[in-house]
């Protein structure tokens, strides 16, 4: 299949999203919508690049708002600010993780507190969420 003549099907499927992806992207300004050729818009490798840097961006969580940005620095090579941004989506993340990290430990406190009551004695788990 040539990159540089796909249909928005075969453009949205090259790199594992689905067409309405595609076009949630263009509408929020992180992708462009190709001139028509023929009725029919046409993407290329560069668009497949920029779809990609989109979906690998999201992976390591950053919002799109932050990937629009990123989009815009790569352009001008504002490495400061790239790093900024990352800087800022690591203390986030690390946030996030000690959150999930400290409702993992009071779920498998009361876990083990359920498991240990006999059949008839109120339910650790069920009690900690009705408080």
């Amino acid at each position: 299949m040539q990159t540089k003549n796909l249909t928005i099907g075969q453009f949205a499927k090259a790199v594992g999203v689905g067409v309405e992806t595609v076009r949630y992207y263009q509408r929020q300004g992180l992708l462009a919508v190709p001139q028509q050729t023929g009725g029919i818009r046409r993407y290329a490798e560069p668009d497949i690049r920029q779809l990609r840097f989109i979906k690998n961006a999201q992976k390591a969580g950053f919002t799109l708002k932050e990937i629009k940005e990123l989009i815009a620095l790569d352009a001008s090579a504002d490495h400061e600010r790239a790093y900024d941004i990352a800087s800022e989506r690591l203390k986030a993340l690390d946030e996030h993780i000690a959150e999930l990290q400290e409702a993992r430990n009071q779920l498998n406190s009361l876990a083990n507190e359920c498991a240990s009551k006999r059949q008839g004695q109120c339910c650790a788990i069920l009690a900690a969420f009705e408080a």
